[in-house]
């Protein structure tokens, strides 16, 4: 072959994750719900802290309209409605992240050593889980719930007194922690086990694969095998299991927020918000009206994405 001669091109060589971001793409109602999803963590963590404080009251100015210092109006408190949402938002959000993040990091580890280890270990394993769904969840939630909370109120007042913190708005910050935690372990608890299976039953075809093979065969770990050949590729299906669970722990958080059993005052969530503006509903509607609207739009938009994440990573339209 000459110099003159034309060097013949070679196609670019692409991953699953480079195919699933191009497809994704395509998807424009995934790629707005994510767009708006990044804008809502934006007002609620960042826009919120220039907010007024939301738990201000002026009882000579409830119930009050829009205005310039109150965009969306007051509460029954004289409250601003939109700071309240936007601090209920960070709640509603950190609980079903958080939660989610959790979940997710048992499910896959406790579904990876049951399905690759296999024989009797796996089989207790998945009894245990059997066993586990057994429960009712919500009711289970529920009694963790309660028996965490009196510990974490205790655990609050022990470190503001141990670390002698006297500035208010760091207590206020410590006992708006406080206030979470017990909701985000009765939740985690118990928010996995799906997840475990799903990754067991990969797991359980993976490790008859040929590369798992080649991985024995060079002499490597079960766990370096585990934890580099086999779960990053069950990561997609998970992947689009969490961006579905997001939305039902958010809505576990406002229905135990409804029910008297998720934050408390003078804290505010979704929930909170949505159960105050109940209340009100014959007399002042949109009270109840745009914490709802937060709340409903934020979870279209989670299942929007994981919807557009499933058909972008399912391997049988990798194919067309």
């Amino acid at each position: 072959m000459t110099s003159s001669e034309p060097q013949p091109e070679f196609a670019r060589g692409t991953s699953l994750w480079m195919d699933a971001w191009h497809r994704l793409r395509q998807n424009k109602v995934a790629v707005g719900s994510g767009i708006f999803l990044i804008l809502m963590l934006l007002l609620c963590f960042v826009a919120a802290w220039f907010m007024a404080d939301p738990n201000i009251q002026n009882l000579d100015n409830k119930f009050s309209s829009s205005s310039g210092a109150h965009w969306l109006g007051t509460d029954q408190m004289g409250r601003d409605l939109l700071s309240r949402i936007l601090y209920g938002g960070q709640l509603s959000l950190v609980v079903g992240l958080t939660a989610t993040a959790v979940a997710f990091c048992i499910g896959i580890l406790y579904g990876a050593v049951s399905g690759y280890t296999g024989g009797r270990i796996d089989a207790t394993m998945m009894r245990l889980v059997d066993v586990l769904y057994a429960i009712p969840f919500l009711v289970l939630i529920i009694l963790l719930q309660q028996l965490f909370d009196a510990k974490a109120g205790e655990a609050s007042a022990w470190i503001i007194e141990k670390l002698n913190i006297e500035k208010q708005t760091t207590q206020k910050t410590i006992r708006r922690i406080s206030n979470v935690v017990p909701l985000l372990v009765a939740i985690s608890a118990l928010g996995w086990l799906t997840l475990a299976r799903i990754t067991r039953a990969q797991v359980l075809s993976m490790k008859q694969q040929e590369f798992t093979q080649a991985a024995r065969s060079l002499g490597l770990s079960p766990m370096r095998i585990l934890l580099r050949h086999i779960i990053p590729n069950t990561l997609g299906p998970s992947i689009v299991y969490v961006t579905l669970t997001v939305p039902g722990f958010i809505m576990y958080e406002a229905t135990l927020s409804f029910l008297g059993l998720g934050i408390k005052a003078p804290n505010s969530s979704w929930g909170v918000l949505i159960k105050d503006g109940a209340n009100f509903m014959e007399t002042q509607p949109m009270l109840l009206i745009l914490p709802g609207l937060f709340f409903t739009s934020t979870l279209f938009a989670f299942n929007f994405l994981g919807d557009g994440l499933r058909d972008a990573l399912d391997p049988k339209a990798a194919k067309d």
